[in-house]
């Protein structure tokens, strides 16, 4: 699966550090990796693109003093290893200093790192690939013979390990796996079409959704959104479907991240300690559970990694730091180079009868929103505006389609506004959280 075994990679990233040494360097740190992967897409049965990868790299971060320069290769030559570290000698030589620079304190740097099972290899061809695609493909146009077109079905397969280490004595690395199969049905009713889609994705291929079911489910999908009609402006309770309220968790964590609030762009600066989230809200980051995508034993800069509340009963009690954003907020890292890891959103009172029907239920007369559309998020000042999708909800029933209109609010609010949460728990990427009601927010249409 792989050119070059672990211990070679440990072999090139010594080189390095040893090359960085001897033209001066106060201090460096290397990666070295390796990856492999297949990427197959058909469209209405027929194969659109197959893609195999094997790429591989060493980047190496050189400071001489407080400057720093970076360069990179994807040559492991011994002549193109020396032509990168002194290119990142020679940038961070003439490049300004920052007395923020630097490698991680010793004390926070990673000594023990456990086994979390990352690597689970997806021994599939290129023609069981494409089976594989087929089968999804044609399970969503089984559903029905509204079911006309589809923008195709893919599945992707991944492989990687790396090495990471530094001047002052770090190294370690891991090999893992990543894999996806998805699809995206179109569904047309009297010149009228709808598209929506569905994916699954895991480091471990048996943990991926069943094929039929996932085609099925992408097609009722689609089929559901026919009729779509537009809704005039008004103010009402808004019902983020799981997979959005992920990327509502993802808002978050850009706007406590260093580099926005050393940056002075984010509208939670100096809200360490403060109130957040509704009182009922915890956010954990657990970066050490066994086989997923989101785990890690170490952040990219070598760090340790822990369990950390981030928010405890609505209350902001950690940020997302690497060793540079802390210092320059004179704070200490929080592992957090890299970003975050197996972060989840949950509320005290959710219960395991709070399934989708259930916030439904609790949403009342709405709107549950399904798809988003656009980047209208202003980090500074909190303000989110996004165009929307989904369902327009009355006594806790669904009674159609909505599109063409927006949703608007402000984060702050809206996180302290976030009524429930449900047991409908999805997870994407390192996000991890069930859908999520709001008490209010502004929608426009007509």
């Amino acid at each position: 699966m792989f050119d070059y075994s672990p211990d070679r990679l440990h072999e090139i990233a010594a080189d390095v550090l040893d090359a960085a040494r001897r033209l001066g360097a106060s201090d460096a740190a290397v990666d070295v990796s390796e990856a492999s992967g297949l990427s197959v897409n058909v469209r209405m049965g027929g194969v659109e693109t197959i893609e195999q990868t094997r790429d591989k790299g060493v980047g190496v971060t050189v400071h001489v003093g407080q400057r720093r320069g970076h360069a990179s290769t994807s040559d492991f030559s011994p002549k193109a290893l020396h032509d990168a570290v002194e290119a990142a000698w020679q940038i961070a030589r003439h490049t300004g200093e920052d007395d923020c620079a630097g490698l991680p304190d010793p004390d926070t740097i990673a000594t023990e790192f456990r086994d979390l099972d990352l690597f689970h290899p997806w021994n599939i061809d290129v023609e069981q690939a494409i089976d594989l695609a087929r089968s999804v493909e044609a399970a969503a146009f089984a559903v029905s013979p509204l079911i006309r077109n589809s923008e195709g079905a893919s599945v992707s397969v991944s492989h990687g390990h790396f090495v990471t280490a530094n001047t002052r004595g770090f190294k370690g690395g891991y090999p893992y796996s990543r894999h996806s199969v998805g699809v995206a049905p179109i569904a047309e009713r009297k010149g009228a079409m709808q598209r929506d889609d569905w994916y699954t994705a895991s480091a471990v291929p048996e943990r991926l959704a069943d094929p039929e079911k996932l085609g099925r489910y992408a097609a009722q999908r689609a089929l559901s959104r026919l009729g779509a009609r537009r809704l005039s402006t008004r103010r009402v309770p808004v019902l983020f479907e799981s997979p959005l309220a992920c990327g509502l968790l993802g808002s978050f964590v850009h706007a406590a991240s260093g580099g926005a609030l050393y940056r002075r762009s984010s509208f939670l600066l100096d809200a360490l300690g403060r109130d957040v989230f509704a009182p009922h809200l915890d956010i954990v980051e657990d970066p050490g559970i066994p086989a997923e995508m989101g785990s890690v034993p170490f952040d990219s800069e070598g760090v340790a990694v822990a369990r950390r509340s981030v928010v405890s009963a609505g209350r902001l009690e950690g940020y997302f730091l690497s060793s540079y954003s802390a210092r320059k907020l004179g704070m200490k890292t929080t592992g957090n180079a890299g970003g975050s890891h197996n972060l989840a959103l949950t509320s005290r009172r959710t219960r395991q009868l709070d399934d989708l029907p259930a916030m439904l239920q609790r949403l009342g007369t709405g709107l549950f929103v399904t798809d988003l559309m656009g980047q209208g998020v202003n980090y500074v000042t909190g303000d989110y505006s996004r165009g929307a999708s989904g369902f327009w909800v009355e006594g806790g029933e669904i009674r159609y389609p909505v599109e063409e209109i927006t949703i608007a609010g402000n984060l702050a609010e809206m996180f302290r506004g976030i009524v429930a949460v449900g047991s409908d728990v999805i997870q994407r990427g390192s996000k991890r959280t069930g859908s999520v009601l709001i008490d209010e927010m502004a929608v426009a249409g007509d």
